[in-house]
């Protein structure tokens, strides 16, 4: 007990201890913490000495804790989750049709026609975003919710290793993508030149390179900001991520393949100089990486799945150039119907991998888990994770309207959407989200029940899985408007 006479004053200090089983708990502010058995905790303890109005003598000390709101576990809301995600979700949407009127437009280009394996490109580097930086988002939003990120050297450490292991996955991915494209050629029979395949080579490279460097940029700030800001970056960080991605690694891709493709001829050491220079860079990151604690372990463990989803992305890419020659309106909607379902199932699989950071055992789940749940389960049940397939299943149609519109609009009476347009494609949309939203529930607590981080793993696989079903059923959809009497899916003019 400390006493003192006709004294009023407050003290703060640092307090370092231990707690073995028994609730904290303050009168005053009606907060209870449990900590686990034999854990280190260091909290702010603010202590007010009040005087005694009778005898001047101070009570007993009064600790108040002062404490993160983020580290008091609070139920969201349908209401919450929507405002938090639906704002960065059209933002994310947007870009998107911005990247499919890019698309739409440079897949004229000379480029293009001449090379055109530089279609194939395209979904596997677009999908770059899900399994980088959007898997960048998901990492470091758990870290933020974890309360791992508030201390600047940790917050530096982790954004800097992190950048620096997505240059590396990068530019592996970038050049097995131009690897694949290449390889597909020779499977449709057409035999590439050196110069053509130097240029598929280096344009996905600096693809790659410059846009996971960019976009990892913004998706730290996004996560520091949002942390800052009492915001669950969970539901912002991914969109956020996505909502440059598509655009950004597009008009790269152009605009590097056109200046490679107008110096063949006259100056082609270019390209080969351009693949040299990667080739070397890649130890220094690797060194980079392999240095920090924060990414020592995903540079050994998480190539398996940014290498599967490119492979799966890259079949997505094959579906678009086939079937780009007969719908050439086609092109428009894929980065759109593709982006859309990649961005909601990235949010679901984020927010399930951090709750299972907090509340579980690594490698093990609550008796009460079942991994594989019923589809009534997934969709209707009254859980959080179910709540959040409810709110994010909502925004697939009225988000697809604006975006699809958005782009009648901008490409000013080119296109005509007709009612059966609209219905099979908000249909495919639909049951598009709704594979992948149950397939993350199911792919997440598999992933984490065997001991695999699904921060490092799930988003690439589920956006690739998202790429693959969107262009597969955007494609099934032209078909079928094909054999009704509409063979473009849209009027032309």
């Amino acid at each position: 007990m400390l006493r003192r006479r006709g004294l009023r004053f407050l003290r703060v200090f640092r307090w370092t201890g231990y707690v073995r089983t028994s609730p904290l708990r303050s009168k005053y502010t009606g907060i209870t913490m449990t900590q686990p058995e034999e854990t280190v905790i260091e909290e702010d303890v603010e202590l007010t000495l009040v005087e005694d109005p009778e005898n001047g003598v101070l009570p007993d000390v009064v600790a108040e804790t002062q404490m993160l709101e983020s580290s008091i576990e609070t139920e969201e809301t349908h209401w919450t989750i929507a405002i938090q995600v639906f704002i960065p979700f059209l933002i994310a949407g947007f870009g998107m049709v911005g990247a499919g009127l890019v698309l739409g437009h440079v897949q004229h280009w000379p480029v293009f026609l001449d090379i055109t394996e530089m279609l194939i490109l395209v979904t596997p580097l677009l999908g770059l975003k899900g399994n980088l930086e959007m898997t960048l988002a998901s990492r470091l939003s758990t870290q933020a919710n974890l309360g791992n990120m508030d201390a600047p050297k940790e917050q530096w450490s982790m954004i800097v290793g992190n950048l620096t292991l997505i240059q590396c996955q990068a530019i592996v991915v970038g050049f097995l993508s131009s690897l694949v494209a290449v390889v597909i050629s020779v499977f449709k029979g057409r035999i590439l030149g050196l110069d053509d395949a130097f240029l598929l080579c280096a344009s996905s490279l600096v693809t790659a390179s410059v846009a996971s460097f960019v976009l990892g940029l913004i998706t730290a700030a996004v996560i520091v900001f949002s942390r800052h800001c009492n915001i669950n970056p969970d539901n912002v960080a991914t969109p956020i991520a996505a909502s440059l991605g598509d655009i950004t690694s597009l008009a790269l891709l152009s605009w590097v393949s056109t200046m490679l493709y107008d110096a063949i001829g006259k100056q082609d050491w270019v390209a080969p100089l351009i693949i040299s220079g990667y080739i070397l860079v890649i130890p220094l990151w690797v060194w980079i990486a392999k240095k920090n604690k924060h990414t020592r372990e995903v540079l050994y463990t998480g190539w398996l799945s940014v290498i599967l989803a490119m492979l799966v992305s890259s079949v997505g890419g094959i579906i678009l150039d086939l079937m780009s020659e007969k719908f050439r309106k086609l092109a428009v909607f894929q980065p759109v119907i593709n982006g859309v379902g990649g961005n909601l199932v990235a949010v679901q699989a984020s927010r399930i991998s951090t709750t299972l950071h907090r509340d579980s055992e690594f490698g093990s789940l609550s008796p009460d888990t079942v991994i594989c749940i019923t589809p009534m389960t997934g969709f209707f049940g009254k859980g959080i994770h179910a709540r959040t397939t409810q709110v994010l299943m909502a925004m697939v149609i009225p988000g697809q309207l604006i975006f699809i519109y958005a782009i009648d609009y901008i490409k000013n009476g080119q296109i005509t959407l007709t009612p059966l347009f609209i219905t099979v494609y908000l249909l495919a949309a639909v049951l598009q989200v709704g594979i992948l939203l149950y397939s993350a529930y199911v792919m997440v607590h598999g992933m984490w029940k065997s001991k695999i981080d699904p921060d490092n793993s799930a988003i690439p696989c589920l956006t690739a899985m998202g790429d693959l079903i969107g262009s597969s059923l955007l494609a099934i959809a032209f078909l079928f408007l094909h054999l009704v009497g509409d063979p473009y899916g849209v009027k032309d003019q």
